[in-house]
């Protein structure tokens, strides 16, 4: 916690305003009565709750008093979002915190609502949050790498462009006796901020020290591009955070299209590709002299761009006649690094 508290302190010289979310109400109430398994009686759970409320916020204020910061205690249900005059409150008294160089510390208030105990999370608190205070980052730190391909054995999927049914099919449900959601909640969590146009960050909560290392893109974990956001604030996402997985060598005339006329990178401006990446992954987009100067998602795996590699978009089309667009990369899915051709 006191490493964590110290990223706070990293961020904020940097300008970078935080809210912490922080789950362990129910556990830390468990352990002090001597309760090994989750409670499904509803009274004792609240009864946890609101022990566990004391204890986690006096190690919160213990840990960001030994890093020089004050920490606040905000506790939030459902209702305080349902409501227009709530959830204004809530966004007035959150930026009154941030205006006094306070940390908000917000928990679920589970202690009184049983709604919040039997189906609510803090990662959905989170993302609700984060929507409501118009965040641009939502970092959710857990036991957990991020999305894997598979539970314990799978790939880190470090990137997410869009959350589509094959990506809630990787999430799972937590099996530990003290937590609810699992990653399951954290992609919902992670639906509902993207979809207000906030990104979002799934990793481990290991090191939470490298916070500055998640803001920078440089962190092991999964990256989720925000959606409905307008074009030049789409572009600084895709620039900022994702790793390519991949590269595409164009050519000049690509180079002048991608960079002075805003165009979409055609398969006929490639020159050659490198990289093992697949459908809607990000690459990285290199002009003759070896520079990056773009970065995107391509929209055909590298397979396919060997097999359409410099051919019109007549014969790509005929080539993939289930597309119903030849762009290799479209221009609201590419980022420009540099605004000139040197």
């Amino acid at each position: 916690m006191i490493n964590l508290a110290q990223g706070i302190v990293d961020l904020r010289a940097s300008g970078i305003e935080t809210i912490l979310v922080s789950s362990g109400s129910v556990g830390l109430g468990m352990g002090k009565l001597g309760i090994s398994e989750r409670p499904k009686d509803l009274s004792l759970l609240r009864a946890c709750a609101s022990v566990g409320q004391c204890l986690l916020m006096n190690a919160w204020s213990k840990a960001f008093e030994s890093v020089g910061l004050v920490a606040s205690q905000v506790l939030l249900t459902r209702e305080d979002f349902k409501s227009r005059d709530r959830s204004q409150k809530v966004q007035e008294t959150l930026s009154a915190l941030l205006e006094q160089n306070v940390v908000p510390v917000v928990n679920e208030n589970d202690s009184v609502s049983d709604e919040e105990i039997k189906f609510g999370d803090n990662d959905v608190l989170s993302a609700l949050l984060a929507s409501l205070g118009k965040a641009e980052l939502l970092v959710i730190l857990s036991t957990a790498r991020g999305l894997m391909t598979h539970p314990d054995v799978g790939d880190l999927v470090p990137f997410v462009a869009e959350i589509t049914p094959s990506i809630e099919q990787m999430a799972q449900g937590t099996n530990s006796p003290t937590a609810v959601g699992g990653m399951t909640t954290k992609i919902e969590a992670a639906n509902i901020a993207t979809k207000s146009g906030c990104a979002a960050f799934i990793g481990s909560g290991e090191k939470p020290q490298e916070l500055g290392k998640i803001v920078n893109g440089q962190a092991e974990g999964t990256f989720f591009a925000p959606c409905g956001l307008e074009l030049n604030e789409r572009k600084k996402w895709l620039a900022f955070f994702p790793s390519p997985k991949g590269s595409l060598h164009i050519d000049e005339g690509a180079c002048e299209a991608i960079l002075l006329n805003g165009g979409s990178l055609l398969a006929r401006g490639l020159s050659e590709v490198s990289g093992d990446f697949g459908k809607a992954e990000v690459v990285e987009i290199v002009n003759p002299s070896g520079k990056t100067i773009a970065r995107g998602i391509t929209r055909f795996s590298k397979e396919e761009l060997l097999l359409i590699q410099g051919k019109t978009n007549s014969e790509v089309l005929d080539a993939f006649p289930g597309r119903n667009r030849p762009e290799v990369v479209h221009r609201d899915h590419l980022a420009p690094l540099q605004t000139n051709l040197d």
